[in-house]
């Protein structure tokens, strides 16, 4: 089992909670802040001569003091932005989706918050979700080619999120025809497979994982609290692809 360290509800922090300024808008191949990242949690590489995945990125909020990370293979937060290219025509398709979660009452924060475009860090921009493993789910409306879902759960503190399992199917129960394209439960606590990915410290960069063009209409994420506490967070998560 992973070492969770338990924290009050001083949960303010979520993988990257928006302050009440102004929302950051979003752009699909071709715009801001994007680097090589030799230690991005993300898919390095993408379409064979495909367009730069690009969007907008949230600036750097450090709060509070982290709880030790013991967490085998631990990828360190990065630096840049992942670089990374998708298909020419891929679009952002989950703006303003539907979210549904295995929390049916957050403690913080509503569902909407998932899609809604916010990312920076700061109090009433994340949702919260109980202990355990919980999920939340995208409903694209239609089916579509997924090239690329992009993720920020808490960033305003060094921390590590468990078992970040990232899935697609065109079931929305998610009993037939699921594909899972990321996983990091490297020993299996969440009942759903070991996988070989690596955990990471959370930033304002997220987490890019290669969809490979994998199709479905639902994108469900799983995760089983995280270092500093036992709770779920979501800031923001972005699904890319063309609709088919």
């Amino acid at each position: 089992m992973k070492h969770k360290l338990i924290v009050p509800a001083l949960l303010t922090v979520s993988a990257l909670a928006l302050i009440s300024c102004g929302k950051k808008s979003e752009s699909a191949p071709g715009a801001s802040d994007t680097a090589a990242a030799s230690s991005a949690p993300a898919a390095s590489g993408g379409t064979v001569g495909g367009l730069p995945l690009t969007t907008e990125f949230p600036p750097e909020l450090i709060e509070g003091t982290p709880k030790p990370m013991n967490v085998p293979n631990l990828v360190q937060a990065p630096v840049k932005a992942p670089e990374f290219l998708v298909p020419e025509g891929t679009t952002l398709l989950s703006k303003g989706k539907k979210a549904t979660s295995s929390d049916d009452a957050p403690i913080i924060g509503d569902l909407t918050l998932v899609t809604d475009g916010d990312k920076e860090a700061g109090e009433g921009y994340f949702v919260e979700l109980l202990d355990g493993t919980q999920w939340v789910q995208i409903d694209l409306e239609k089916s579509a080619a997924l090239s690329a879902i992009w993720v920020w759960h808490f960033h305003s503190q060094k921390r590590a999120y468990n078992d970040v399992i990232i899935q697609i199917s065109d079931d929305a129960e998610f009993k037939t025809g699921v594909t899972t394209i990321y996983n990091n439960d490297y020993d299996d606590s969440s009942k759903l497979g070991k996988g070989p990915d690596s955990p990471y410290v959370e930033s304002r960069f997220g987490l890019l994982a290669d969809a490979k063009g994998t199709t479905g209409r639902y994108v469900r994420l799983h995760s089983n609290g995280n270092t500093s506490n036992e709770m779920n967070h979501y800031i923001e998560v972005e699904v890319y692809g063309k609709a088919l």
